[in-house]
């Protein structure tokens, strides 16, 4: 069973969403990580700065199995990313909704998280 957390939004294409003051705090979760598998590196195709379109790619992780491009959940500017994911990428499957955190966004428009799933939602979209 893959861990959902309270308190956090979620996307139907397995990213989730952590207010922290103006910003967002954005990464892959559990369920996500777990059918990767094992992560072996992270790339960042955006710079700290630009502005990301609401489901616009802004980086991909590679797993032994496959590439999958990581979606900005919702449209805002690239305020930081978790550099430390190009040495320790296995962090993403260790730790995905701490240490393995992907990026902060700052949002155009803060009230759009509301239309993001909660837990108990995301955990109906998995069961699926």
């Amino acid at each position: 069973m893959s861990e959902i957390p309270e308190g956090l939004r979620y996307t139907k294409e397995h990213e989730w969403i952590r207010v922290d003051g103006t910003e967002v705090i954005i990464g892959i979760t559990d369920y996500a990580q777990n059918a990767l598998t094992e992560i072996v590196w992270v790339e960042f195709q955006s710079d700290i700065g630009d502005s990301i379109a609401e489901l616009e790619a802004f980086a991909s992780v590679e797993s032994v199995k496959s590439v999958s491009e990581i979606f900005a959940p919702l449209a805002g500017t690239l305020t930081a990313v978790n550099n430390a994911l190009q040495d320790t990428p296995e962090s993403i499957n260790e730790d995905p909704y701490g240490e393995g955190w992907i990026a902060r966004f700052e949002l155009d428009d803060a009230s759009s998280i509301n239309g993001l799933l909660d837990a108990a939602g995301y955990f109906a979209t998995i069961e699926e």
